[in-house]
């Protein structure tokens, strides 16, 4: 393919390389002219392994070539990689001066071209920001259409620097984000060979893609990080908590916990939480990461709190209450914190939970119940169909696929139903459905 490359800084050089390796014929496109001269001279203007050799090679090859003029590199290629940088302004935002420029002379350039271009944006942005402001400005200044004169899509980059070339050929996954099949192809083409799973979804799910990732890893280095200052008073060795904690590949490092849905509970996440940062206390060891979890937890209960506020009905049904399903324990379940939040707003509360329900009956969590809890005792109904007919609204804190299946031919066009569970498939729902946050 012809591929022109916008910005040689790591991502946009290290592509350039590569692409050219495999065989495209590649134009390097940069405002600094030493990254320019570098490159034409056959260096390259990042230091990486494997990297100078690489570039001498391409260069040498003539498969590889740098300019500074955007409207001749949008000539010669019809695809295009903008690797342009976006750091932090002062305040925290994003810088997207550079972007910004980039699109504009895209506009310029895709006046005076006839043929179809793919831009594939690698740059990391806000989500929404190449639906929103870059497309309409490459729109407006050329007078030409998305996915008529020109398609886009986002393409988030997992390169590590140290092994930026290795990432390159073995990626963890690749990610299309476009609406456009002629771009989705193209890429295909160009990346189908990969080892890795080619996935393809919206533009602004593959720009959050990159955010989550990355804060994903800061969190799991400051969590290592946590655990070994409060090892150190604690006189354990904290390679060895760590080496046996990513040994459980079926809860620690998996797919576990890792899907969006309600708060945590029970009868040991909290506690232990509050244990841990009591012996950091009694240490003096700072955990800020360790710390927040509670109070963060506490803020997911309040956004239910306020999304079932906010559609004015006090009619309510809440169907599950202990903190999992399968099981009667109500120990610091967070649906029994969002029952007694709602009660005290002046909510008109119904309560289901066939195993909360059944136990009480036989005694098993009744003690529980009459000494903690009365008040949400006394809501508790017997039948599913009894707490659906009580409400308006419905909150929906069982993850029980039975309870789902009996649920749904129980709703009728009147009631909203929100969800935190949440519900595999909402397509033949009759009523209005609201999630927790998605």
């Amino acid at each position: 393919m012809n591929i022109s490359i916008f910005g040689l800084g790591y991502v946009g050089a290290v592509s350039l390389a590569c692409l050219a390796r495999d065989g495209h014929r590649v134009f390097g496109v940069d405002i600094d002219p030493h990254k320019l001269a570098l490159i034409r001279s056959g260096k390259s203007p990042i230091v990486e392994e494997g990297i100078q050799e690489l570039m001498a090679q391409v260069i040498s090859s003539g498969r590889a070539t740098v300019t500074d003029q955007v409207s001749e590199a949008l000539r010669e290629t019809d695809l295009s990689f903008i690797c342009v940088g976006t750091p932090s302004s002062y305040n925290g935002s994003q810088d997207q001066g550079a972007l910004l420029s980039i699109a504009r002379q895209f506009g310029e350039a895709l006046k005076n071209k006839d043929r179809h271009h793919v831009f594939i944006f690698r740059s990391t942005v806000v989500p929404g920001t190449v639906e929103e402001l870059l497309v309409p400005l490459i729109e407006q200044q050329s007078g030409k259409k998305r996915n008529v004169d020109f398609s886009v899509g986002f393409q988030p980059e997992f390169l590590r620097e140290g092994s930026s070339i290795k990432d390159y050929d073995k990626p963890p996954f690749t990610i299309i984000g476009t609406d456009s099949d002629r771009a989705t192809e193209v890429l295909k083409d160009l990346f189908g060979h990969l080892p890795c799973q080619f996935n393809r979804t919206s533009i602004r799910t593959a720009e959050m893609v990159k955010y989550c990732c990355n804060n994903f890893h800061a969190l799991k280095i400051t969590f290592a990080n946590e655990v070994a200052r409060l090892c150190e008073p604690l006189k354990v060795n904290p390679f060895e908590v760590m080496e046996l904690v990513c040994q459980d590949k079926q809860l620690n490092i998996s797919t576990a916990y890792l899907r969006p849905g309600f708060a945590f509970g029970g009868s040991c996440l909290p506690k232990d939480l509050r244990a841990t940062m009591y012996m950091a206390k009694n240490h003096d060891i700072d955990l800020p990461l360790t710390g927040s979890m509670l109070p963060s937890n506490r803020v997911h209960i309040d956004h239910a709190i306020n999304k079932v506020l906010s559609l004015g009905s006090r009619k309510v049904a809440l169907v599950g209450l202990a903190f999992k399903p399968g099981t009667d324990d109500l120990r610091e379940s967070p649906l029994v914190t969002l029952a007694e939040r709602l009660l005290g707003k002046g909510v008109n509360l119904a309560v289901y939970d066939g195993e909360v329900h059944l136990s009480r009956l036989l005694g098993a969590n009744k003690r529980y119940i009459e000494e903690h809890i009365p008040h949400i005792g006394e809501l508790l109904r017997p039948t599913l169909e009894e707490v659906v007919a009580h409400a308006d609204v419905l909150i929906l804190g069982s993850g029980d696929k039975q309870v789902h299946a009996e649920l749904k031919p129980l709703l009728k066009a009147q009631h909203k139903l929100i969800d935190l569970a949440p519900l595999k498939d909402i397509s033949d729902l009759p009523c209005q459905y609201l999630g927790l946050a998605w």
